[in-house]
């Protein structure tokens, strides 16, 4: 830790959405991957939804959340491929206000040791809006897995340093 003060965790309240034409709550092994790791890391979870490949209804859901005060963080899950089905980046990222450039690319430079070249098919995008963190993942399972564990887990614990997302969350909306 780059601080000599001590830092208490902070929770976060999160949604979890996952965006497949053929998943159901039985067989969502990435959504339930991130719920695992978010309450595993002591966060709250505030909602899961599973939603078709339509650029509308997702873009309804985030629009939902990001107006919700309580929800702090929203992780997204599948449709960040190149198919024409998948519409998660296009259906988000004009909700945000800032786009977290970072995150994408740390994303894929870390995929590149676990699957090589196929990284650049991979569209994951992170981004701010109003007081609210958006991160859109593939939906493979190890995908899910290695954007928590090697990136978001340590932004979302506010013992973190030398900085973290939770230590900013206050002044995002800052003007």
């Amino acid at each position: 830790m780059g601080s000599s003060k001590k830092r208490e965790f902070s929770p976060l309240t999160m949604a979890v959405l996952t965006v497949s034409d053929t998943r159901t709550e039985e067989t969502d092994s990435s959504g339930k991957t991130l719920v695992d790791k978010l309450t595993e890391a002591g966060h709250i979870l505030g909602e899961k939804v599973i939603l078709h490949d339509n650029i509308y209804e997702i873009r309804a859901v985030v629009a939902r959340w990001i107006a919700d005060p309580a929800i702090k963080v929203v992780l997204i899950t599948g449709g960040t491929g190149m198919t024409g089905r998948d519409v998660t980046p296009e259906a988000v990222a004009p909700l945000f206000d800032k786009e977290i450039v970072g995150f994408g690319e740390l994303f894929r430079w870390l995929s590149y040791e676990e699957i090589k070249t196929s990284t650049i098919q991979s569209r994951a995008i992170g981004g701010l809006s109003g007081g609210t963190l958006i991160f859109c993942l593939p939906g493979s399972t190890g995908a899910c897995r290695t954007a928590w564990d090697k990136i978001l887990n340590d932004q979302f614990d506010s013992r973190h340093g030398p900085c973290n997302f939770v230590e900013l969350l206050p002044r995002l909306q800052e003007k």
